[in-house]
């Protein structure tokens, strides 16, 4: 792929690209005006332009292909028992200079931004478990009367009557609605596709992924499709620049709420719930206990469809792939790595706290 030369000259620079990302990523304000706000916008609009139209996930094959070379390149070490094994290594290391620097210039330097929290105005402080539990009351509320209005019965579980496609199209509307309120959230030149590791998705525990190299939000189709809503709109939210994980999942969350559609809002305030209610089990079991019993059965019901989906793909591999990925999202500033999905309920609390302090309650 590479000469001998070009070979060196890129294994040289992946080093130095280490270093000057840990640079940068001490400076925040300059990566949030310059990159986030500037270089990457450009680059993300036109992957996204670019790949868009193309009805299979690009990213996938790139992807497939990345690892067939990996393979292949083993493969070809040990079939020649490691001989001449030094220019081997320089032209791997050569290939992953450039993904690398792929990489942290078509999306990755977003995880060195500043705060969502302080691009929202949300103020994020140490809150009590009685707050916690106020906002848990509102959430299991306003779930439990979209639950009612799509069903008409409190024990009847939510069916989702979409495609896939037509979730995609419709998860641009909320984000359409949200950015009347936040701009800085807008949402342009949709290109969101069902992977085609799908299953490979399944068993490793994911349910999609945004590829940073094409720009692509992937969604793994074969997740209950209760569910599928919000998961779109956490990877469309990591598409527009939002690379932690706790604030996708807050923007994601943000993005189904706005929607005009109740299987979205449905979609939205059950993973918010879900989040809410599991803090609290972590800090008083009993207040756990009396407020899952006011979930109406039928939204329980459609908890345990997505507990046993994930049962049924556990495997011995997936605990050693969330190790992997958990040390990613450390590598990335997610200090608490797959733990930063959890942190979800900061943002929510301080988006409650603020609604609470205005004496308006209606945002949620």
């Amino acid at each position: 792929m590479f000469s001998k030369k070009n070979n060196k000259i890129l294994t040289t620079l992946l080093p130095l690209q280490v270093v000057l990302v840990q640079i940068a990523g001490n400076y925040p304000a300059f990566i949030e005006k310059y990159y986030s706000n500037g270089v990457f916008r450009i680059i993300s609009k036109f992957l996204r332009i670019f790949l868009g139209w193309i009805p299979f996930s690009v990213g996938d094959v790139l992807l497939g292909f990345l690892l067939f070379i990996f393979f292949r390149f083993l493969y070809r070490l040990i079939k020649s028992r490691f001989n001449n094994i030094l220019p081997k290594i320089l032209h791997f290391t050569a290939v992953l200079s450039v993904i690398y620097f792929c990489f942290y210039l078509f999306w990755g330097l977003n995880y060195y931004r500043e705060p969502l929290s302080k691009n929202l105005g949300i103020q994020q402080s140490n809150y009590t478990t009685t707050q916690l539990v106020s906002l848990a009351e509102k959430l299991i509320n306003k779930t439990n009367k979209i639950q009612v209005a799509i069903t008409t019965s409190d024990t009847l579980k939510v069916v989702n009557p979409y495609s896939t496609k037509e979730m995609y199209h419709l998860a641009t509307d909320g984000y359409r609605h949200l950015s009347e309120k936040y701009p800085q959230l807008t949402y342009q030149h949709a290109s969101v596709k069902s992977s085609l590791m799908s299953l490979f998705q399944s068993y490793n525990g994911t349910s999609g992924y945004m590829n940073p190299l094409t720009g692509e939000a992937q969604v793994n189709d074969k997740i209950i499709k209760t569910g599928y809503p919000v998961v779109t709109c956490h990877e469309m939210a990591h598409q527009i620049g939002w690379a932690a994980e706790n604030e996708a999942n807050f923007v994601g969350f943000l993005a189904s709420m706005h929607n005009n559609d109740v299987y979205f809002q449905y979609s939205g305030y059950k993973m918010a719930m879900r989040y809410v209610i599991y803090e609290i089990y972590k800090r008083d079991k009993k207040t756990h206990k009396k407020l899952y019993k006011t979930i109406h059965k039928g939204i329980k019901k459609d908890i345990q469809d997505g507990y046993d989906f994930w049962e049924k793909y556990k495997n011995p591999l997936e605990p050693i792939v969330k190790k992997g990925y958990n040390a990613y999202l450390k590598a990335n500033k997610q200090q608490n790595g797959i733990q930063s999905y959890n942190y979800v309920v900061d943002l929510l609390v301080g988006y409650y706290l603020e609604d609470v302090n205005k004496h308006t309650l209606d945002r949620f």
